[in-house]
């Protein structure tokens, strides 16, 4: 057998054939996130905002539940097998959002993408971080949520073009019958299992394990707490954008094809802005970057509800996407920074759990707020949550001491060894 070895170059293969089936997986998502609330209202004739975002309701909370067991199940069954089933659960969604004849099919159909979502992309993360091992964690997950989330604006954007020339159905979800036949077949004939990775990074690890992994990552454990309740937040505030933008845009006038352009902004800055923040959480204080992320996610949000025209929006949504791609892959390197290789996937499990949770709630809320007070109380509600989070951040995460290091070999690239050496030691 091979020797196994980590690190982004020596695994370069595995690692970009995984990059492409996420992006796969992430396509799948933005079929939906244009469209699906305008043929609510206009095929359903659907008007109150919590019947309407009951679809991402469904979605969070299955794809919560199937991130914990996902976690909880990858080292018993592997990492590839639940890759695989995940892609063959989501074989019949893109049909039943062809052909539903009634809005209880929609929702079935995203009980399907909420499993396909939660086992796809749990395993595609778990199994790029332990390829990579612990230097290139933050790069590795920006290029992971990187291509997920470009694939979300990128399918997002055609298939309004396509709605807005052709109609909101059949043809906008042809592209999701290519997506998950290429990553089933992708992911069952070219991927293979990183048990093996897992192992050779278990001898070296100094992280301690963890005593009970759920109450640890959920809030007991300081870093990881306050990880997990800012993904949930983040969430939170990404279901209101999915959800409510585009019945907010529809409401001030604009367009199927604007509102196409504008959702799809905001998960292109937040995919492409990853390849940066994901570096940067590598070498950066992660607490730092987690703290200016959340803030200004919140104060972009709480601005939005005076905004008027598609520059407004589109500059605010690219504020959002920014603010998005600084949390998101740090709160994944955060997590296995955090946690030893052996309690990892758990871990991971219960994080995606509560951030992805708050689709539900973030669904909820913001409907309620929104169908008793109005989409701008709403949208403010969710933007000061996000604020408040941020706080929670800023006062109970510590930096690791390995980012000071970090620093100063990143300041100090151009010193010598000797030097670097030198501050190494420190």
């Amino acid at each position: 057998m091979k020797q196994v070895q980590l690190g982004l170059r020596e695994n370069w293969q595995q690692f970009t054939l995984l990059v492409i089936i996420n992006a796969f997986v992430g396509g799948m998502v933005g079929m939906e996130r244009s469209i699906l609330p305008r043929i609510a209202e206009v095929e359903f004739h659907i008007a109150a905002k919590t019947a309407i975002l009951s679809f991402i309701i469904v979605f969070g909370i299955v794809k919560a539940i199937t991130n914990y067991f996902t976690g909880a199940l990858a080292n018993k069954v592997g990492r590839k097998n639940l890759l695989t089933i995940g892609w063959l659960i989501g074989i019949p969604v893109p049909f039943m959002l062809m052909f539903a004849d009634s809005w209880n099919w929609i929702v079935a159909a995203n009980v399907l993408l909420g499993i396909n979502q939660g086992l796809t992309w749990s395993s595609t993360v778990v199994m790029k971080i332990d390829l990579v091992g612990e230097k290139q964690r933050g790069f590795a997950m920006g290029l992971n949520e990187f291509a997920g989330y470009v694939a979300v604006a990128v399918v997002a954007f055609c298939t309004g073009w396509i709605a807005s020339a052709y109609g909101l159905r059949p043809y906008p979800f042809y592209i999701g019958i290519v997506l998950v036949f290429a990553g089933l077949l992708t992911s069952w004939l070219l991927i293979k299992d990183t048990k093996h990775h897992v192992s050779v990074e278990t001898t070296t690890s100094n992280v301690p394990r963890l005593k009970k992994i759920f109450w640890e990552t959920s809030w007991k454990n300081k870093n990881l707490g306050s990880v997990t309740q800012a993904g949930l937040i983040n969430n939170l505030n990404d279901g209101m954008a999915w959800g409510l933008f585009p019945v907010l845009l529809a409401s001030k006038g604009f367009t199927i094809g604007q509102i196409g352009i504008v959702t799809a902004v905001y998960p292109a800055v937040w995919g492409i802005g990853q390849l940066f923040t994901g570096k940067m959480a590598d070498y950066f204080c992660k607490k730092d970057l987690l703290f200016g992320g959340m803030l200004l996610q919140g104060l972009a949000l709480v601005v939005l509800i005076f905004a008027s025209t598609m520059a407004h929006f589109i500059i605010l949504a690219s504020i959002l996407g920014w603010g998005t791609a600084m949390v998101y892959p740090t709160f994944l390197a955060t997590v296995a920074e955090n946690t030893h290789p052996a309690d990892r996937a758990n871990s991971l499990g219960v994080f995606r759990l509560w951030r992805d949770l708050g689709y539900a709630i973030g669904a909820i809320l913001t409907g309620i707020i929104a169908d008793t007070l109005g989409i701008n109380a709403s949208v403010l509600v969710i933007g000061l949550l996000t604020i408040f989070s941020a706080l929670v951040i800023f006062y109970r995460m510590k930096c690791s001491d390995k980012n000071f290091v970090k620093i100063i070999d990143w300041i100090s690239g151009k010193f010598s060894r000797t030097h670097s050496a030198k501050y190494k030691s420190i």
